[in-house]
């Protein structure tokens, strides 16, 4: 610092004496005349000339000194900003300063200007110590001094910064090239969002900014920053002492996810070559959609259970009790839960089979016993013909025969309804196993009110055929008003049998129980009322026949 004050005080005085050498050679010679008597004025102003004339070459000396370092501050901050401007190291620089792939920053100009104003201050320090401005120039001399010792410091700090890029760029590299190399149809798969970010590039990345926090405490404790080297350090700290068991949770969950993926191929692979599609075809588990397969589901469900307990496994090896604890009692209960669950889903898929089998057997039977001629028997003639299967027409677009939405006949309506019988008993079963006592009471309700419904339905049923078996009977008796007397018998017959359906049904059985009573109140208040009006002229006879014979008898 002495030797940099040496030679800006050498400039100086160089500065000042090429001046006075110049103010001396220009100054005119004074022609003496004897004539003129000096006085006071003349004294004073021949001092003050000389105290100028001695200062003057001091400020024409600042002034060139000024001016010479304001060249040479423009010239050097121009070569620092057309050297940046044909290198990238000052872009990736504003980059990572501002953290975006594109900054606006103009790092040249600002680099450049940076050269430029500190250059100056050492002129501007020049000029203020060839002035003997000591005061002034003293902060400015401190605040240099700063600046001169944290150089060396900034140095140091950027060639750090240097070798921890170099080194960071170096491990990405490798580790992208070596996982693209090693596992790259993985890598492919493994690829996510629209850009297509591989996990090779994802890791590389990590690691690169993990050098750099390597690099960090260095670059602090070089610059003596030692308020950010102690968070810094403590992070460090916790990372290293982490870093063994992450790496065993990775390898563990790489290893099972890899193993899960071995399995899961195997399995599809070796259920569709051992006939599971023909299978779930036959059985009717036909594909929900194109690309889905009973075999690819399977293997879906065997690779889930792998990567369960490679889950736990995974957050065990972790070693953080607040992440590891709830995670792994979730997965561990999830874990117990799916035998239950294969236990339902065995109970299920077998009461399916058995359903289907049972629902055609039922229809079957029902369609060779005559069955589909219900609504026939029971006088429903427009739902008979409902039911009744349409020939294929022929599209006039086409030459193709294609058939209209078929109609389901009461035969295979019977079929159908004893296989929601048949899964209803079989849901029971499986939320039992499951152990859901809410989903078993409601499957049992639905059960319940399904029995109750098809039995008001199956007596309603025979009502109903008794009702028109009877209004036939009364018609062909031939007697007088047959055909009034049989519709009467029939409509008090299904009055009848639909108040025991409802009644069967259990939709408000006192409501119900209520509502007929008062019916066939009023129908008999109706017949008495009616006979009582229309026979009275009969009655009054009758009853004088009857009164004279018991006055003839007296």
């Amino acid at each position: 610092m002495n030797e940099t004050w040496q030679l800006i005080s050498a400039g100086t005085e160089t500065s000042q004496l090429i001046a006075k050498n110049w103010l001396v050679a220009q100054a005119a010679v004074p022609i003496a005349n004897p004539n003129i008597s000096t006085t006071g004025i003349e004294n004073l102003a021949r001092q003050t000339g000389g105290t100028i004339g001695a200062y003057l070459p001091s400020l024409l000396g600042a002034i060139v000194t000024l001016f010479i370092g304001w060249i040479v501050a423009f010239i050097v901050s121009s070569v620092v900003r057309n050297l940046l401007k044909r290198t990238d190291l000052d872009n990736r620089l504003g980059r990572m300063a501002t953290g975006t792939s594109s900054s606006n920053m103009n790092t040249e100009k600002l680099v450049g200007d940076i050269v430029f104003w500190l250059i100056f201050l050492f002129a501007v320090l020049a000029f203020l110590n060839a002035l003997n401005l000591t005061v002034v120039a003293q902060p400015l001399n401190n605040v240099l001094n700063q600046i001169l010792a944290f150089i060396p410091k900034l140095a140091s700090a950027a060639a750090l910064a240097a070798v921890a890029w170099l080194v960071a760029t170096a491990v990405k590299a490798i580790v992208v090239r070596t996982a693209g190399t090693i596992v790259p149809a993985m890598s492919q798969r493994m690829a996510v969002g629209e850009n297509q970010v591989l996990p090779s590039e994802t890791l590389g990345n990590a690691l690169y900014w993990f050098v750099f926090l390597f690099f960090l405490p260095l670059i602090l404790d070089v610059l003596d920053l030692r308020g950010p080297l102690a968070p810094v350090q403590n992070l460090l700290n916790d990372i290293l002492s982490a870093l063994p068991n992450i790496f065993k949770a990775g390898l563990i969950a790489l290893v099972g996810w890899f193993v899960a993926r071995i399995v899961r191929e195997l399995t599809t692979n070796l259920l569709a070559a051992a006939g599971t599609e023909r299978l779930a075809a036959k059985i009717g588990l036909n594909r929900a959609a194109p690309g889905q397969s009973l075999s690819a589901l399977l293997g879906t469900i065997v690779y889930v259970m792998i990567l369960i307990p490679t889950a736990v496994a995974a957050l065990d090896a972790l070693q953080i009790p607040a992440i590891s604890g709830p995670a792994t009692s979730m997965l561990q209960r999830v874990l117990d839960t799916i035998p239950q669950i294969l236990t339902a889903a065995v109970i299920l898929a077998v009461a399916f089979v058995i359903s289907q089998f049972v629902g055609d057997l039922v229809a079957n039977l029902l369609n060779g016993l005559g069955f589909n001629g219900i609504f026939r028997a029971l006088g429903l003639h427009t739902l008979h013909q409902s039911t009744l299967r349409d020939t294929p027409v022929t599209p006039v677009t086409g030459s193709e025969i294609v058939p209209p939405p078929t109609k389901q006949t009461p035969s295979e309506v019977a079929g159908l309804i004893a296989r929601v019988g048949v899964m209803l008993i079989a849901t029971v079963a499986a939320t039992e196993v499951l152990g859901i006592p809410s989903l078993n009471d409601l499957v049992q309700g639905l059960l319940i009110i399904a029995g109750q419904v098809l039995a008001g339905v199956l007596v309603f049923g025979i009502g109903l055929f008794l009702a028109n078996l009877a209004q036939r009977v009364v018609s062909s008796s031939g007697t007088h008003q047959a055909q009034v007397l049989g519709q009467v018998a029939r409509l008090a017959i299904i009055a009848f049998v639909g108040a025991m359906a409802l009644q069967q049904m259990g939709i408000a059985a006192s409501i119900v129980n209520l509502a007929f009573g008062l019916m066939l109140g009023a129908i008999a208040v109706a017949v008495a009322i009616s006979f009582g009006l229309g026979g009275r002229d009969v009655a009054s006879e009758q009853l004088r026949d009857w009164l004279a014979g018991f006055r003839d008898k007296r």
